[in-house]
């Protein structure tokens, strides 16, 4: 089966007409997914380009693609941001530039966002509460811990947090050197407006103090060696989740739904705002998919089937998992108790496992 890195690899030889560089040097080629049948994937140009200018384009795609035998080829074409850009006039000023200086990337990062850092950053966003987005992020982030991943979480969901209590942490950060050491937990270091709420208060903030919290989140926590982020949203598109699109441009994203087709579609407008905000989509899970008897083992789709499938297609990208509706099977009594958390070698937790490698292997 073709591989996203053949897929590359592939197209290292196309130079796109405008820039007269390589696609895959000035990073113009997005959402690239590949399946057993069909190979699709985003091609960025410049707002106002013509169809011909399109077909030009579409035609090298396929002339360089056709060599691996991928099967159907769909290629889609997107209007890049101002920020992309910046990005390609930096690439190609720098690919052509013989006395540019040499790479910085040995350097320590001066901002975790800054994407020399070599963080990888994974947004998890759902269209509407209650599909399960945070239960995903707290379990993905475990499954990739336990494959040997460096992982933490930023609870964004500032009006609804929830991840220390899903993941049954009682301590709070410390104070070191005037930086917060966030706390670990399964092998995750975790941030959270929870930790600084007394008693599960409401938070009654207005937008510009919700976006300094998010920010201290980023600037004032010691994260150490890192790999990987994920950002558990507030559900939908507003303030909170706008502010964290664009703090971090780079980011990668996750669209949580289950299978009812209303959740669904409220969900495409969250993966229409990944785009709209230059985040590159990782694929879908569904959430919720069907319920499993503990005795017969018969599944039951009580919220109906296909919303994952179809909402995947609508946003030209890949379902990563359908998930199961239940709950982990722990006890309070148990020395690593946590409410939502599965164990690994749980049906649900290998699903996750097995989510996990699939993200592993896009990135």
């Amino acid at each position: 089966m073709t591989t996203r890195e053949q897929v590359l690899q592939a197209l290292q030889s196309v130079n796109d007409p405008e820039w007269s560089r390589s696609v895959v040097e000035l990073n113009l080629i997005k959402d690239i997914v590949v399946k057993q049948d069909s190979v699709s994937l985003t091609y960025i140009v410049s707002a106002g380009t013509n169809d011909a200018g399109k077909d030009l384009r579409r035609g090298a795609v396929l002339d360089a693609l056709q060599q691996l035998q991928p099967g159907e080829i769909r290629i889609r074409f997107r209007d890049m941001t101002e920020f992309e850009r910046q990005e390609v006039e930096k690439a190609r000023s720098a690919s052509k530039d013989p006395h540019a200086p040499p790479s910085q990337a040995g350097k320590p990062a001066s901002s975790i966002l800054s994407p020399e850092s070599g963080v990888e950053f994974i947004a998890v966003a759902s269209g509407k509460g209650g599909v399960g987005k945070s239960t995903v992020t707290v379990n993905l982030a475990v499954a990739l811990a336990r494959r040997g991943k460096k992982v933490g979480i930023v609870d964004a969901d500032i009006y609804g947090f929830s991840v220390p209590d899903m993941m049954g942490i009682e301590e709070t950060p410390q104070l070191v050197n005037e930086r917060i050491v966030p706390v670990e937990r399964f092998g995750v270091k975790v941030i959270s407006m929870g930790f600084f709420v007394q008693d599960n208060a409401p938070v009654i903030w207005r937008g510009p103090m919700l976006g300094k919290m998010l920010r201290n989140f980023f600037h004032e926590v010691d994260w150490g060696d890192v790999e990987i982020i994920l950002l558990d949203l507030p559900p939908g598109t507003g303030d909170v989740a706008l502010d964290v699109h664009q703090m971090i441009p780079h980011s990668q994203e996750i669209i949580v739904t289950t299978p009812h087709a209303t959740a669904a579609f409220v969900a495409a407008r969250a993966g229409a705002m990944a785009r709209s905000t230059n985040h590159e989509l990782l694929g879908v899970v569904e959430n919720m998919a069907y319920y499993e008897c503990g005795k017969c083992g018969e599944k039951d789709y009580v919220f109906g089937r296909g919303g994952g499938a179809k909402l995947a297609d609508e946003l030209h990208t890949q379902l990563l998992a359908q998930l199961p509706l239940g709950a982990p099977d722990n006890h309070p009594s148990e020395p690593d108790y946590a409410p939502s958390v599965y164990k690994a070698d749980s049906p649900t937790g290998q699903l996750y496992l097995k989510l996990a490698d699939a993200v592993l292997d896009y990135m």
